[in-house]
């Protein structure tokens, strides 16, 4: 069953393609025509790259991994954010941090900065400090939470990308390519396709657009999450049927041990009165 429609698509404007006029020749395969100079994407294509890409992010999160969101322009802000915490992955929504997943390690250093700060806070250390110095504390925090905060608790590199926009996001994209990190992306008439992994035709500029996308993507991933929990609690009750049958089996060895040791005392008696009786 498909995780979204034609005509859903359609009424969210995902068809449109890039309305500056402006096509990208390797985004052919997904054109339906051209109408008043703007390439309209062919929908049916767009389905079936959603179902796609949905049930490789549900293998993905079922897997425990994480996946990292990625969309910096304005348009599609607030959903990403909302959509990503809604299956706990982290997010990029503000500018790209240069080398965040090449240079991966200062990033991590960043992050335990900010977990540092936040620590002496709470134990009142900076409270003997000055007015000034704990504003400018304050305002390093402020600074890294915008930039950070979304990824503190993303302790190595992310398995997947989903990018919104991936003209715009081209350092990102670049950087998962060198390290061979698959990139699902939702890609417009004006960008090159060639080095998206899983690639969704759709209209990027569209909040709706967006949103529709990200629905069916992220309510598969809320699937395999729950799948993975579902298998978790059965492999935990199998632990526990085998543990319980485990405890059985050492209780059995010490009652056949008592009955061997009952056996040879009996054994050593008639002995010894065989012996006093000779």
């Amino acid at each position: 069953m498909s995780r979204t429609n034609f005509d859903t698509l359609l009424e969210a404007g995902c068809h449109f393609g890039h309305l500056k006029r402006k096509w990208n020749p390797a985004m052919a395969p997904y054109i339906f025509m051209e109408r008043n100079g703007i390439h309209i994407i062919d929908l049916h294509k767009t389905v079936a790259k959603v179902d796609e890409a949905a049930e490789a992010l549900k293998q993905i999160a079922k897997s425990g991994k994480k996946i990292l969101f990625v969309a910096t322009k304005k348009q599609a802000k607030q959903v990403v954010a909302d959509k990503a915490a809604s299956v706990n992955m982290p997010y990029v929504i503000e500018r790209w941090p240069g080398g965040m997943l090449t240079n991966f390690p200062t990033i991590r250093k960043a992050v335990k900065k900010m977990t540092t700060i936040d620590k002496l806070t709470a134990d009142g250390t900076y409270s003997n400090l000055s007015k000034r110095e704990i504003l400018q504390i304050s305002r390093q925090r402020a600074k890294l939470d915008k930039t950070l905060g979304s990824i503190a608790d993303l302790t190595r590199l992310p398995s997947a990308l989903f990018v919104v926009d991936v003209m715009k996001e081209n350092i990102a994209v670049r950087e998962a390519n060198r390290l061979g990190i698959p990139v699902f992306g939702i890609v417009d008439t004006n960008s090159d396709p060639s080095n998206i992994d899983f690639v969704i035709p759709a209209n990027d500029d569209a909040t709706k657009s967006v949103e529709v996308i990200l629905e069916a993507c992220c309510a598969a991933m809320i699937e395999g999450l729950e799948e993975r929990k579902a298998e978790k609690i059965d492999m935990e009750a199998a632990g526990e049927a085998g543990a319980a049958k485990g405890k059985k089996k050492p209780a059995k060895a010490r009652l056949d041990k008592s009955d061997e040791e009952a056996i040879n005392a009996a054994k050593a008696a008639a002995f010894l009165k065989e012996d006093e009786e000779a």
